[in-house]
């Protein structure tokens, strides 16, 4: 070998390290990928969902329809990739915690213990795939909070910080919840009372201030406080007193009801002194001593309007309540188990969604539903204040949860039911429509684009949020062209889907009275627009190809 091909052969070998080297040179977190074969299968199948229409439920027509999706969540999550793409405003999911306790999270079908080596990796692996896709359907003003504890706190942090998921900059919050009164049975070293709530943006540079009433986060004072009635109503009083840094301008004497003085540093300048004591705002209390000490009046009334959160939920709610929650649903009498046993309170999820500004029309999505307790607190919040919020709900089906507890409790919250006392509880109202997820052949061939066309009727009408049939279709035709096209509609949209493209001139025929906006998917093998069949109505329709524009997503998904 010559000496120049020995030099280059040299220098290649130090570029080659140079590489290596750059691509240690990073921080961040770094976890082993474990294959998992609900991903896996995606290469050969395609996720869609079919609806269950015996378990619909319809109690206002005039309210959003809620969705709740029976399946794996990465499946359900890829088909609202394709029908929720940034129309999401708000996620709340309650992961497993990974504690490594008997029986509480699989992954590939198998029980993850504390043993496991691998169990931090196959966590993290399960997380980042499905946080990827749920990005994907936040609106850029919209938000994501999630459950937590210690055995993964300080992982799902560094994971969400990365600057492929959610980045550090979008980092809003890291809330500790108080989630229960007290105990400590078996504890080595502290009480654990808490666990967290993580929160961060899409896009923190779009997101506006989170708020939350006065009344709501002085309510605990007036609980914890004596209390005192006068004719302006009640109150609590604090000291006047500062125990704040020395500062010159709030050291002034204060004249009691004796005559006396008393001089010290107060909380507030003496003007605004002057003035609530002209307002029946101060308070003199004497002591055994015959000093006095001073005071200010706080009234319930005076805590209107909205005021930043604080990060520490104190006196909110625990997981007792949870627990009381789903027991009074199901009137499970004492010493009889209960069928969830880690169900979220809602006024805990109630809480996060109210904080976040103009939330009376959010979609709220919680893709690891479990009990159901986010589309529990949709339903309050929108009986409480006249909203228009959706939920989306999607979980497994492993032990039953969705169809014997999450489905159940959302239809007796909707519809009423007795509690424990059998007392009637009033149903909250609201309208549901249940999904299960299913597969199509992902192989390229006509013959499997035509199926996945014919099998995404659903994936449409909830893209569109239009579930209701056109009955003039079905009368006009009589039939005729059940397998040609369908429609379907809103309270003010329409969604046509045209099978054959032959139909397209009937298609036209019908829709020419209906007065409205059209979506309209005409089936094409390739990427057709079909703009020149409807140049006559582009006015009035909007075009899409299918199953083309599915895939486009799946592609991206499943590359």
């Amino acid at each position: 070998m010559s000496e120049k091909s020995e030099i280059q052969k040299l220098k290649a070998e130090i570029e080659r390290l140079r590489k290596e080297l750059k691509k240690k040179k990073k921080y961040g977190l770094v976890w082993e990928e474990k294959p998992e074969e609900v991903i896996q299968m995606c290469k050969e199948k395609l996720p869609v969902v079919k609806e269950i229409k015996n378990k619909e439920i319809i109690t206002d027509r005039n309210k959003p329809v809620n969705l709740l999706i029976e399946g794996d969540n990465y499946h359900a999550l890829s088909v609202l990739n394709y029908t929720h793409e940034k129309k999401v405003d708000i996620i709340y999911i309650d992961p497993p915690y990974n504690t490594g306790k008997e029986k509480e999270w699989k992954f590939n079908d198998h029980y993850v213990d504390k043993e496991d080596a691998y169990r931090h990796s196959k966590w993290l692996s399960f997380m980042v795939k499905r946080m990827k896709l749920a990005k994907n359907l936040l609106k850029d003003t919209g938000v994501i909070f999630i459950s937590i504890d210690d055995n993964e706190m300080a992982q799902l942090k560094l994971l969400m910080d990365c600057p492929d998921l959610f980045g550090e900059k979008n980092f809003v919050a890291k809330l500790v919840w108080r989630k229960k009164y007290g105990g400590g049975k078996g504890a080595r070293f502290f009480v654990d009372l808490h666990e967290y709530v993580l929160c961060y943006a899409k896009n923190i540079d779009n997101l506006n201030k989170f708020t939350i009433h006065r009344s709501e986060k002085k309510k605990q004072i007036f609980k914890l406080t004596d209390k005192y009635v006068n004719k302006r109503g009640r109150y609590y009083i604090r000291p006047l007193k500062s125990g704040l840094a020395y500062r010159k301008n709030l050291i002034y004497s204060i004249k009691c009801p004796d005559g006396s003085e008393v001089k010290t540093q107060w909380i507030c300048s003496r003007k605004t002194f002057e003035k609530l004591l002209g307002e029946d705002r101060i308070v003199f209390k004497k002591l055994r001593s015959g000093n006095y000490n001073v005071y200010k009046k706080f009234y319930e009334w005076d805590f209107r309007g909205r005021v930043l959160p604080e990060s520490i939920l104190y006196d909110l709610a625990y997981n007792q309540n949870g627990k009381e929650e789903i027991k009074s649903i199901f009137n499970v009498q004492e010493g009889r188990e209960v069928p969830f046993e880690n169900a979220k309170p809602t006024k805990l999820i109630q809480f996060l969604i109210s904080v976040v500004p103009n939330n009376k029309n959010a979609i709220i999505l919680d893709f690891m539903a479990g009990s159901g307790t986010t589309g529990h607190a949709v339903l309050v919040l929108n009986k409480e204040d006249g909203g228009n919020r959706q939920f989306i709900m999607c979980t497994n089906n492993e032990n039953n949860i969705c169809t014997d507890v999450c489905y159940p409790r959302t239809k007796k919250v909707i519809e009423g039911y007795s509690d424990l006392r059998g007392r009637k509880i009033e149903g909250l109202s609201g309208s549901l429509k249940y999904f299960k997820t299913d597969f199509v052949d992902a192989e390229p061939t006509d013959k499997n684009k035509i199926k996945l066309t014919q099998q995404a009727t659903e994936m449409l009408c909830i893209k569109e949020g239009t579930f209701e049939p056109v009955p003039t279709y079905a009368e006009a035709l009589a039939g005729r062209l059940d397998q040609k096209f369908k429609i379907f509609k809103n309270n003010n949209h329409y969604t046509g889907i045209i099978f054959d493209q032959l139909a397209i001139p009937e298609f036209k025929k019908v829709i020419k009275d209906i007065k409205g906006k059209f979506s309209v998917y005409v089936f094409s093998l390739s990427d057709e627009t079909f703009d020149e069949e409807f140049s006559d109505v582009k006015q009035k329709i909007k075009l899409s190809p299918i199953p083309e524009a599915i895939l486009r997503v799946y592609r991206r998904i499943f590359k």
